[in-house]
């Protein structure tokens, strides 16, 4: 199983940089960056609401479930 980042595709839908984002929702560039690349682990509710809440999504629409075979 494979969660996907959808959050590239997200923010280039509003036109929202990175840095803009990671300011709005107060997280480091580098945090953001990690999610947004999908190396993330986790992430708090708190933060996945805030990050929603700017980009005028659900949570769905950034967080993905995609079965991949042999996992």
């Amino acid at each position: 199983m494979s969660i996907i980042v959808n959050l590239d595709v997200m923010m280039a839908k509003i036109k929202i940089s990175l840095t803009e984002l990671a300011e709005r929702v107060v997280i480091t560039n580098t945090n953001l960056s990690i999610l947004k690349t999908g190396k993330a682990k986790a992430i708090r509710f708190s933060t996945l609401e805030r990050i929603s809440k700017e980009l005028l999504c659900q949570p769905g629409d950034i967080l993905e479930f995609k079965e991949i075979n042999g996992d």
